[in-house]
C-alpha cells in the first residue's frame, strides 16, 4: 500500500464528515417557510398595527405553531371575500383567520383541528329596547353583518323579512352599528364582546341567546388548507396540540381575552 493510498483512507472519514456538515449547514440556511393568509381587518384576532404590522390572536397562534414546527412564518393579508380563492390559487399555504369549519367550506378546503370554539351573537343599541331577536320580532329591521361570512348566511336564511345590510369588513359594520345606521348586527361572540368593551359604555350590548346551530357556526374555528396538503395539515395539528398542552396557547389567550377560546368559559 502506498503512502498516498494510506493517507486517502485516513482522511476519507474526515471528508465525509465535512460533506455532512456542509449539507447540515445548507439545510439550516434553507429553513422551510409556511405562508399564512389572514384578513388583517378583524381585531383582536387579526389586524394591522399603526406601523403596518400584522398582529392579533391569530397571528400569535400562527407564530407559536411555526416555532413548534421549526419553520419560518410569512403572513400575507387578503380581503375576506377572496381568502379561500387565494388559498386555492397558491397565494399562501394556510388560512389562519378565525374561520368557522362548515360543511360548505369543507367542500373546497380541508381544515385542521379547531383552535377556537364557535358561537355568534346579536348586538343591539342599548337604548333601542330590543331584547327579543327572534325572526318575527326583527321583521322590517335593518341587521348588519360582514359579507361572505356564516353570519351573512345565517341572516339570509333565518331573517327573510328583515333588511340585511352586508359590509366588506366587521369594522365597517361596527361603525354603522355605533352610528345608529342599523338596528342590530350579528358577529362572532368574542370579537363582539371585545368591541362592546372598547366602546364608551353607552353604545351597544349583546342580545338574545348565543347562536350555536352547527349549520352556521360549524364544528369550531380552524385553519384551512388545500385538500392535497394532508402532510402539512397533520404537522400543524401536531403543533397545535403541543402548544395547547404546554400552556403556550393559554398564555396567548390571556393576552387578549378573559374567556378561554377553546371552551368559551
Amino acid at each position: 500500500m502506498t503512502k498516498e493510498t494510506t493517507m486517502n483512507k485516513t482522511y476519507l472519514p474526515i471528508k465525509l464528515a465535512l460533506v455532512a456538515l456542509s449539507i447540515s449547514a445548507y439545510q439550516a440556511s434553507a429553513q422551510e417557510t409556511v405562508r399564512i393568509g389572514t384578513e388583517g381587518a378583524y381585531p383582536p384576532f387579526n389586524y394591522f398595527t399603526a406601523d403596518g404590522q400584522l398582529a392579533g390572536f391569530d397571528i400569535d397562534i400562527g407564530k407559536a405553531i411555526c416555532a413548534d414546527m421549526g419553520v419560518q412564518c410569512e403572513f400575507i393579508a387578503q380581503d375576506w371575500d377572496g381568502i379561500i380563492p387565494a388559498l386555492l390559487a397558491n397565494k399562501y399555504d394556510v388560512v389562519l383567520a378565525s374561520m368557522f369549519i362548515t360543511e360548505a367550506r369543507k367542500e373546497q378546503v380541508a381544515f385542521t383541528k379547531p383552535y377556537q370554539a364557535s358561537a355568534m351573537t346579536f348586538v343591539v343599541d342599548k337604548s333601542s329596547g330590543i331584547s327579543d331577536v327572534d325572526p318575527e320580532s326583527m321583521d322590517g329591521m335593518i341587521i348588519g353583518a360582514q359579507s361572505s361570512t356564516t353570519q351573512a348566511d345565517y341572516l339570509a336564511s333565518a331573517y327573510p323579512n328583515a333588511e340585511i345590510r352586508l359590509y366588506p369588513t366587521q369594522d365597517a359594520a361596527n361603525l354603522d352599528m355605533a352610528s345608529g345606521r342599523i338596528d342590530a348586527m350579528v358577529g362572532d361572540i368574542m370579537p363582539m364582546t371585545d368591541w362592546i368593551a372598547t366602546q364608551d359604555g353607552s353604545c351597544c350590548e349583546k342580545a338574545g341567546e348565543l347562536i350555536t346551530n352547527p349549520k352556521y357556526v360549524g364544528e369550531g374555528v380552524g385553519m384551512a388548507l388545500r385538500k392535497e396538503d394532508a402532510e402539512l395539515r397533520e404537522r400543524i395539528n401536531k403543533s397545535l396540540a403541543n402548544i395547547i398542552s404546554n400552556g403556550t396557547y393559554q398564555k396567548i389567550n390571556e393576552q387578549y381575552f378573559s374567556l378561554n377560546l377553546l371552551t368559551l368559559k
